[in-house]
């Protein structure tokens, strides 16, 4: 007792930070560096232009890092009482972009609140994440109706973000919910199982391209066969519904095709061959391509780069951010910037595994599922492994909803770090 006052008499700053004591230090600077470093990467693509949307993400980051010191401070545990509340919000916010949302870019996905646009689905990857976590802690997924329940409450949001049309975010909770229920304990097959359909569909509907396609499908439908047989409790109607699923949705596929936006369908067709429209809908992941080659080992240099900094590349300070890094840093640049996101992951895995319960422990494994998938994809598109989904780089894309979430989404990791038994990770 003597001593804690001794201290708190030489050192009062230690009171301050009494209450983000046990917080992982690792996590929060990370995302603060990355912030910082967005922000450097948004002001090289808009130099010749004088816009100051760097400034605006260092405000809002500032934000965001004051709001998630406070989320640490609260015991996460008091979100077990409030997850169907939170579910229901995310939903209600989601309901009304479709009747008061601002159309941009080919959907309507924003609201504007006091001349700014928020966008509602950034957000609802939060709710997601929180109410399946608390469904999970209750009742794990080792039951075949507990993975089908947490299916069918992700259902709502995703059906109400999809019609937005915002598919790169409707991807995202499919990402979180894999994520989550393998963390659960789900049966592995299952997890194959639901993602199967979608693998089925895009070999179906490829297939004219090459006639092995046709065999690739046929071993496909096999495969899923045995999957279901091995790992559903009923036998027969497990292999059996697993192959006749996969069979429809091959058909579904082209049907599910019609009701893409005309954009959607290009990027994913160009993304096969951009070269077929390099001035249209090819565009993008030719020019993204050529300025993060033309970085080569070194890079050319902070505000040095040309694709990047005469604006050659559409929606490079948002989406194609990457791309910059590419140029100005080079190779070298962009392994190191993959580094600090992998340390950054790790960190979120450590807070996961020492928790104090499953509720804690699934947040953070949300949040890394969210995380890696938006990496992966955005990362993916700009060198031209996938195609353009609009899903922003975490913490370095421009977008003002976007950061904030990723914000919140630590504060809710810190608040888990935060109120476990001290130790060491």
């Amino acid at each position: 007792m003597l001593i804690n006052k001794s201290l708190r008499k030489w050192f009062p700053w230690r009171s301050w930070i009494q209450p983000w004591d046990n917080i992982d230090r690792w996590l929060l600077l990370l995302s603060i560096g990355l912030t910082v470093f967005g922000g450097i990467l948004i002001r090289s693509t808009q130099a010749t232009q004088g816009w100051t949307d760097w400034l605006q993400h260092w405000t809002i980051g500032a934000i965001g890092v004051a709001i998630s010191m406070t989320i640490a401070t609260w015991p996460y545990q008091i979100l077990l009482s409030l997850h169907w509340a939170i579910y229901l919000a995310t939903n209600l916010s989601l309901v009304t972009v479709i009747f008061m949302g601002t159309s941009a870019l080919g959907a309507q996905r924003w609201i504007s609140v006091a001349g700014f646009n928020v966008q509602p689905s950034e957000f609802a990857k939060i709710g997601v994440i929180i109410s399946l976590a608390a469904l999970l802690h209750h009742r794990p997924a080792t039951k075949l109706f507990s993975v089908l329940k947490i299916l069918a409450i992700t259902f709502v949001p995703w059906a109400l973000v999809l019609i937005q049309p915002d598919l790169g975010t409707s991807l995202v909770f499919g990402a979180i919910t894999i994520g989550m229920l393998y963390w659960a304990n789900a049966n592995l097959g299952w997890i194959i199982l639901m993602f199967s359909p979608l693998i089925s569909a895009i070999l179906f509907n490829i297939q004219a391209t090459s006639q092995w396609l046709w065999v690739g499908w046929g071993v496909w439908l096999v495969v899923m066969g045995l999957v279901g047989w091995l790992s559903i409790p009923w036998r027969v109607v497990g292999g059996l519904g697993a192959i006749l699923i996969n069979l429809g949705s091959a058909g579904l596929g082209r049907v599910a095709w019609g009701f893409l936006q005309d954009y959607q369908k290009a990027r994913i067709i160009l993304f096969l061959d951009p070269e077929q429209d390099p001035l249209g809908g090819g565009y993008h992941l030719i020019q993204s391509r050529i300025a993060i080659g033309s970085g080569q080992l070194w890079g050319r240099g902070l505000n040095q780069g040309t694709q990047t900094g005469l604006n050659f590349i559409p929606e490079q300070h948002t989406d194609f951010i990457f791309s910059a890094v590419g140029e100005q840093f080079g190779f070298v640049g962009s392994v190191v910037l993959i580094a600090a996101i992998w340390l950054l992951c790790m960190r979120l895995i450590l807070v996961a595994l020492n928790a104090e319960d499953d509720f804690g422990s699934l947040i953070a494994i949300g949040v890394l599922s969210m995380i890696v998938f938006q990496v992966f994809v955005n990362i993916s598109m700009t060198i031209g492994l996938a195609p353009v989904t609009g899903i922003p780089l975490p913490w370095l894309s421009y977008g003002r909803s976007a950061l904030l979430t990723n914000f919140i989404a630590i504060g809710l990791v810190e608040s888990v770090a935060n109120h476990r038994k001290k130790r060491r990770f």
